[in-house]
């Protein structure tokens, strides 16, 4: 079973409190670190917990935290999280400014003693309290603080952290004090291995996707009877969210293109898009939703993907073997997920409508040939047992333990303590 603090966040320090699970059934105690800056952190360890559901059932008690969602976190800490949508969105030159200074060696350095600093109590506490066997790490300043846990305490749980960034990876994800890194792509083995990781604890398991997306229907009708989808034409699903900017005016140049396609379009939950698709004048055949629980089985029953160049989307499209349109681009870690999409023939990068109908146009010709080209490169990129892998990986973490102990903080222990209590910290056990 796992559990989702932001389901019950009154609950989230006191689960697991009330009876030691260990000694029974070999059960282990899992808890995930995540974030809301952005949809990918949270769902990969959505992707993860459930796949140790799968694999383990009842062995396995998961707890999933956002360590900022405290009452007790700082205040700028929860707004930073809400306003990355803003930021990304309107002020996306600012945004990659911010990207790139935060990636340099002296600001990842304060960065990280920051995070220590900030919300070391909080997550000594959930982990005082869920007692974990391993504690996997989807945000990468997370790290830190329980690297600091370690070394305070001498309580050696071992760390896992998952890279949810595909390509452009920033020096905040490489600590010498994990144990087990569950990797995306090559691109970013390559680059922990420069950057000093020991290649013993990397593993390139592509970035946990829902379980689900494993599950490959016998074919594209089948998967579209239950949705109402036209079983024959060939099927652009067009992704939105409150984080893309003008994807109507996207779907609007293929609903006139004369292409014999229907375009399903999700809005996402952004209510603004979801009423501009609902006003539309549709000449094509086309299918409108605002949000949706069920992406696995719509991205089963597509052809292609129309959407933004985020890790989430894009591993999922892999996943399901659809090759992408990219319409959007976010400066920053988007810019290295649209060039490996582009270099690895997955997908075509179209920031216009007319370069979209342009490739659309290319894609559709000689009885799709292009088309057929990007799908089969897709598919051969892309990783649906991800997310069941990984779970394998920590489970096997938990059982082996800490059989090293590095350390990255250039402070002794009892340096670290009073830096701690400066700020008001009990840096206790």
């Amino acid at each position: 079973m796992w559990y989702d603090s932001s389901l019950r966040p009154e609950a989230a320090l006191c689960y697991l409190n009330v009876v030691d699970f260990k000694n029974v059934m070999n059960t282990r105690n899992i808890l995930i670190l995540t974030s809301d800056a952005g949809f990918g952190h949270r769902s990969a360890a959505n992707a993860v917990a459930k796949a140790f559901e799968i694999q383990y059932g009842e062995q396995a008690h998961v707890t999933i935290a956002n360590p900022v969602d405290d009452p007790k976190a700082p205040v700028f800490l929860r707004s930073a999280e809400s306003d990355y949508d803003k930021l990304a969105r309107e002020w996306p030159q600012f945004y990659k400014l911010g990207y790139k200074l935060s990636d340099m060696a002296m600001t990842t350095s304060a960065t990280e003693m920051a995070y220590v600093i900030l919300i070391y109590d909080i997550i000594a506490r959930l982990i005082r309290e869920t007692n974990p066997d391993v504690i996997v790490i989807t945000f990468p300043t997370y790290q830190y603080p329980v690297q600091a846990y370690r070394r305070i305490t001498g309580h050696y749980i071992p760390i896992a952290t998952v890279v949810t960034d595909l390509v452009s990876l920033q020096r905040m994800w490489f600590s010498e004090g994990v144990d087990l890194y569950i990797m995306p792509s090559e691109v970013a083995v390559n680059l922990a291995v420069e950057r000093g990781i020991d290649p013993s604890v990397i593993h390139m398991t592509g970035l946990p996707v829902n379980p689900a997306l494993a599950d490959i229907p016998a074919s594209k009708a089948e998967a579209r009877e239950p949705l109402g989808w036209d079983p024959n034409l060939f099927t652009v699903l067009a992704v939105g969210s409150k984080r893309v900017e003008g994807l109507d005016t996207f779907t609007n140049v293929l609903n006139h293109s004369g292409f014999p396609l229907q375009i399903v379009a999700v809005a996402g939950g952004n209510d603004e898009l979801y009423q501009r698709f609902d006003a539309t004048e549709w000449h094509t055949t086309a299918h409108i939703y605002n949000f949706v629980n069920n992406m696995p089985d719509m991205l089963h029953a597509a052809d292609c993907v129309l959407s933004k160049a985020g890790g989430l989307i894009i591993t999922e499209s892999l996943a399901c073997g659809l090759p992408m349109f990219i319409m959007q681009i976010i400066p920053g870690q988007e810019t290295g997920n649209a060039e490996f999409m582009k270099s690895q023939g997955a997908g075509d990068v179209t920031l216009t409508p007319l370069a979209l109908l342009e490739a659309m146009a290319h894609w559709m010709v000689e009885d799709r040939a292009l088309f057929r080209e990007r799908a089969a490169n897709a598919k051969l990129l892309g990783r649906p047992n991800a997310a069941v892998d990984a779970a394998d990986l920590i489970w096997s973490l938990a059982a082996e333990g800490v059989t090293r102990r590095p350390s990255r903080f250039p402070l002794s222990v009892e340096q670290l303590k009073e830096l701690l209590r400066q700020f008001g910290s009990t840096a206790t056990a």
